[in-house]
């Protein structure tokens, strides 16, 4: 107020003048003045530690991460993995802001609520190679039209271990083709026996069920583990692998030909399995998952 300009003399009304008309001294204002610029509130900053990066320098660093990941529509979760991995040192609820403003983040899936179910609990075992999923899906190619697409997936890293294009109908005999090529893949061989004590985890399509793919999996030494019936969840580590598949190879392009689907899909899957990151193992790809373990147990 003492700095207020009259509007009939061009002067201001000072602190004196002031300090008459509300009774008061001088030295109290002054003395009010000295107090609240000592105060700890009157210098203090904005709480929490000082981050490195602003939110417009961080959110840079966000698109250049999303732009670089070999991967469509990761969240916030896998965003701020990657800058740690790349030395940038944040909060997943910073990075989760920052893309919400931007419009950034993906669409995400509405659910519905759901009660318990007869297959409550885990099937994610506590290593490698102790139960494996397999599931069919199909797409569309240009020449050849419908194609059946198997894969076969590591319950516990996730990793894609087979995932081939049917060369006919997709049929029991495509099934046991693709359980052999995972086979050969992870345990680098196909004699009986080799997979003694490994659980096949598969819905109850005909494929699957079938006497011919049943007799080659104990041949193998595969201990069979049918998910519930109308309980997909149960199945739910190759249901989520092949959602993947589709999310970000199937679904974005168009294929001329089985050979050539084949092609994409075996350069997408050594891609993911180095790449893609798993929350459930501290942000980990599946191959770094397995290599961790290797290591474990040399030791």
């Amino acid at each position: 107020m003492s700095r207020t300009v009259s509007t009939s003399t061009g002067l201001r009304y000072g602190v004196s003048r002031v300090c008459r008309l509300l009774g008061t001294s001088r030295s109290g204002i002054y003395a009010s003045q000295a107090r609240r610029a000592s105060s700890p509130l009157a210098s203090r900053a904005k709480r929490g530690p000082k981050v490195p990066l602003c939110d417009r320098d961080l959110t840079e660093r966000i698109r250049e991460v999303l732009a670089a990941s070999p991967f469509v529509g990761e969240g916030h979760r896998k965003v701020w993995a990657r800058l740690r991995a790349n030395g940038i040192r944040t909060s997943k609820r910073r990075v989760l802001v920052l893309m919400r403003r931007a419009s950034l983040l993906a669409p995400g899936r509405t659910g519905r609520p759901r009660g318990p179910q007869v297959h409550d609990g885990t099937i994610i075992p506590e290593q490698t190679n102790q139960r494996w999923g397999t599931d069919l899906t199909t797409t569309w190619t240009i020449e050849d039209g419908t194609v059946g697409v198997f894969v076969v997936v590591d319950h516990h890293n996730a990793e894609g271990l087979a995932v081939r294009v049917a060369q006919g109908a997709a049929d029991r005999f495509e099934a046991i083709e693709s359980l052999r090529t995972a086979t050969n893949a992870a345990l680098r061989s196909t004699t009986e026996g080799i997979a003694a004590g490994i659980e096949l985890r598969h819905d109850h399509g005909s494929q699957f069920v079938a006497d011919v793919y049943q007799a080659e999996a104990k041949h193998l030494g595969f201990v069979p583990s049918a998910a519930f019936v109308r309980q997909p969840e149960g199945n739910g580590c190759a249901e989520r692998f092949i959602r993947t598949l589709k999310e970000q190879l199937l679904w974005l392009k168009t294929f001329r030909n089985r050979a050539e689907l084949q092609a994409a899909i075996d350069a997408w899957l050594i891609t993911y399995n180095h790449h893609w990151l798993l929350e459930r193992h501290g942000y980990r790809s599946p191959v770094q998952i397995r290599a961790a373990l290797a290591r474990k147990v040399a030791a």
